[in-house]
């Protein structure tokens, strides 16, 4: 089963309810926070300037009618009941979507795509027969290579919206919080408390995103579980008290009325009616921290009544008071009981710290995701927990969330233009997300056209009005996310494209393997002991940064392997499916090359074990290559393919491919059996017969792998096995050297201004500015060697 086919298409794997309860109470913590605590500002901002509040009460009634009809269409409709269900493999979020449509479509614009990609088990499909007009919407987007680019840009728009929102959101939760205290203190004193007991908390968040969440992530649930439960015993008690017929307020006919007396004042307030949905994309991004339907029930049965509660509360207490300063007391804590303001006070400032936590976790995830892409220059992600997957710490990006966050606080001073702002990326956002999924509804899902486009035309209209609304407020805030995105876009577009660039000119410049073959004789080639390491991005032939080193220094190590480190359009890789492993030249010459393949959620691994992993794989491939060539003694296989370095193992997982037969029981088990005469005679009893236990570690399949001749045992090929893995533990005991290109980007003599400005300067100063690819490679510095590279674009 796929569960990617969508509506209707197949039957999901149900968890036992147990399971999906306790979900749900997690989920309240981590992906409704910032969700939660938007009634605090909402009102607020809608009635900052452009409307009032009158006698005849049809501005908040018309407001509320507009918050619940958006609350209702875009996160219930739109979200729990379409967009959740275009997950990748259970993950979701903007690059869940792009990475769905560039596996239904050849839109990809990452380099070193191999055919091998496609059998990974997360990416393989069982595709329902295309429907006339998707096939021919498809031609279309994979004949056009500007609509690559266009994609790939809309998903930079998004993602720079959610780095945005990181800032935004911490802000303006955090001061609409704490700005309770309004309502105790005097104006003058009111001014000079609330920033700076923003600016206090704001620093003490962001500092503890160092230690990670895990240790304190046990509290956010319950502080959301009591606000959300505060809030909307709140909004019951204003509506018995002040007035039960609020509720015909649903009535949409009430948002005809409203926009029919306030006109463009009105059309101008949706920018902080659309705040109700702020959070809404955390729902489908936080999708692979939880499950469809923990996610739907939680919403469904506790955040969404307990939302329209407390807005209904608020408009029941507002339509009895009308004596209000609607810069200063039009806000939550004014419908609060005197009694309960301290209380709920303090909860709602723990209440916005949750919520701001969950959106700076997901700051740090996107950019990871962004990292796999080479859409981002390359950054320090630290892995906080090792129990919990995904909770990651990027240092650079904190200190910089937090010092936007803080100059937003101190320059906006007022919830209206960081309401203002928050809003814009928000809505951005939601369309972009519309548009990527109208596509999934259509390449992946195989919906007719007109489906899609209904899907995105209804909520592309809803969305596209709240964003000219938002866009109108560009001088009084929405400017400053314009700015952001603008700045993070041309960052992540020059440095996408110019590495697309290099490795287009290392495809060009490397060198054949005949050539490295006969370099030894020209240049006396020496072999010195341990294993050289030699990482690229190429996926055959030998990269010119290493005919450089060799023919400067005429040495290399004792065991050499092309290292190709690499991400694919999927979330996740499973261990027994990663290495991918293949000669070099022949067997003596001691050469392999090794493509290590990540998905765009992927932990990368230490280097300590990564190093053993690796050095076991090559082991796993030394005998299998044996296995293989006894086979080809034998009459099996009449051609010599194998020694050719496209030639390349899945190490782990079906390393028997090419003569094996499959057992494909669905039972989650992982065993690899085998079951031939010719296993049993090529293998020595000196330990080498335990490649059965070291095939696969990890996988949700049972395979059974029967090879299909009887070779005769050889002894001559157990001397060659047993010798050549006696020169891999010795070299591994003698050491590892990690050869990395140390690159240098010029245009090429005539190139334009806008591409010297660019590359020449853009791409280089976020060259030396960002962490190196040791760094990114968790390379020691001990074993570091690095080889100049002059790259001329």
């Amino acid at each position: 089963m796929d569960p990617e086919f969508g509506v209707g298409m197949a039957p999901r794997k149900r968890e036992p309810w147990r399971t999906t309860l306790v979900l749900a109470y997690q989920s309240l913590g981590v992906v409704y926070g910032d969700l939660s605590i938007s009634p605090l500002y909402v009102y607020k901002s809608t009635f900052a300037e452009d409307i009032k509040h009158s006698e005849t009460n049809e501005e908040i009634f018309g407001a509320l009618s507009f918050v619940f009809w958006s609350l209702t269409l875009i996160p219930l409709l739109k979200y729990v009941s379409v967009v959740l269900r275009a997950d990748d493999n259970g993950e979701g979020g903007t690059f869940a979507l792009y990475s769905l449509i560039c596996r239904h479509a050849n839109v990809s614009l990452l380099p070193n795509r191999q055919v091998a990609d496609e059998e990974l088990s997360t990416y393989k499909l069982e595709c329902p027969p295309e429907a006339a007009g998707g096939s021919r919407v498809k031609g279309w987007l994979e004949k056009h290579t500007k609509l690559h680019t266009a994609l790939l840009v809309m998903v930079m728009i998004g993602t720079c919206m959610v780095i945005g929102d990181g800032v935004l959101t911490p802000a303006i939760s955090v001061f609409s919080a704490v700005s309770g205290l309004e309502l105790s203190l005097s104006r003058d004193q009111h001014e000079y408390a609330v920033v700076p007991i923003t600016c206090a908390i704001l620093v003490f968040l962001f500092a503890l995103q160092h230690y990670g969440t895990h240790r304190v992530g046990f509290l956010f649930a319950p502080i959301i579980l009591s606000w959300l439960l505060c809030m909307s015993a709140i909004g019951l008690y204003n509506i018995i008290h002040w007035n039960p017929e609020v509720y015909q307020a649903l009535n949409p006919y009430y948002m005809f009325k409203f926009l029919k007396k306030t006109r463009k004042s009105g059309w101008m307030s949706l920018g902080g009616i659309l705040l109700c949905m702020t959070g809404s994309e955390a729902m489908f991004a936080d999708l692979g921290h939880f499950s469809y339907r923990a996610i739907q029930l939680a919403f469904t049965s506790l955040v969404y009544p307990a939302l329209i509660l407390g807005y209904m509360g608020q408009a029941a207490y507002l339509s009895k008071h009308h004596n209000l300063d609607s810069s200063y007391q039009i806000g939550f804590y004014i419908a609060v009981p005197e009694s309960l303001r301290w209380p709920v006070l303090v909860l709602a400032i723990l209440a916005s710290v949750v919520g701001s936590q969950a959106i700076i976790s997901g700051t740090f995830s996107i950019i990871n995701q962004s990292l796999s892409l080479s859409c981002f220059p390359r950054v320090k992600v630290v892995h906080t927990s090792d129990k919990i997957h995904g909770q990651i710490y990027i240092p650079e990006i904190n200190w910089i969330l937090m010092i936007l966050a803080i100059a937003v606080t101190v320059g906006f001073r007022d919830t209206k233009h960081m309401g203002n702002a928050s809003g814009l990326a928000v809505i951005t956002v939601m369309l972009v997300t519309t548009c990527l999924t109208s596509l999934v509804i259509m390449l992946c899902w195989h919906r007719s056209p007109a489906l899609a486009l209904l899907f995105f035309v209804f909520f592309g209209s809803i969305e596209a009005l709240y964003f000219s609304a938002s866009l109108i407020k560009f001088l009084e805030g929405a400017w400053l996310p314009i700015l952001l995105a603008l700045i993070l876009v041309a960052v992540m577009f020059v440095w996408h494209h110019t590495t697309i660039k290099k490795y287009e000119y290392d495809l060009q410049n490397k060198v054949t393997l005949e050539w490295l073959l006969a370099l030894g004789d020209k240049l006396g080639m020496v072999r010195v002991p341990g294993i050289g390491l030699v990482y690229t991005d190429l996926t055959s032939g030998v990269p010119a940064n290493f005919s450089r080193f060799v023919t400067n220094l005429p040495a290399f190590h004792q065991v050499l392997v092309f290292v190709c480190v690499k991400s694919v359009p999927v979330p996740h890789v499973l261990p027994a499916e990663r290495y991918l492993v293949g000669r070099v030249g022949p067997p003596a010459h001691r050469s392999y090359r090794c493509i290590v393949r990540y998905g765009y959620r992927d932990v990368h691994q230490d280097v300590d074990s990564f190093e053993t992993e690796l050095v076991e794989s090559l082991a796993t491939f030394i005998k299998l290559d044996a296995l293989f060539r006894c086979s080809d003694a034998g009459g099996e296989r009449r051609d010599s393919g194998y020694e050719r370095e496209n030639a390349l193992t899945v190490i782990g997982s079906n390393p028997l491919r090419r003569h094996l037969g499959y057992d494909d029981s669905h039972d989650g088990a992982s065993s690899v059996e085998m079951s031939s005469a010719a296993a049993a005679g090529v293998y020595s009893p000196n330990g080498i017969e335990e490649l059965a236990a070291a095939a696969a570690p990890a996988k949700k399949k049972q395979v059974r792998f029967a090879v299909e001749s009887a070779a005769p045992a050889s002894p001559g090929v157990d001397e060659r096995v047993l010798e050549e893995l006696h020169e891999l533990c010795e070299a591994r005991e003698a050491g590892t050297a990690f050869i990395l290109g140390h690159s240098h980007v010029q245009t090429k003599p005539g190139s334009s201004l806008l591409k010297k400005l660019a590359v020449g300067v853009g791409y280089n100063f976020l060259r030396r500015n960002c962490r190196g690819p040791d760094v990114a490679l968790r390379v020691p510095p001990a074993s570091l060697l690095e080889v100049g590279m002059v790259y001329v674009l």
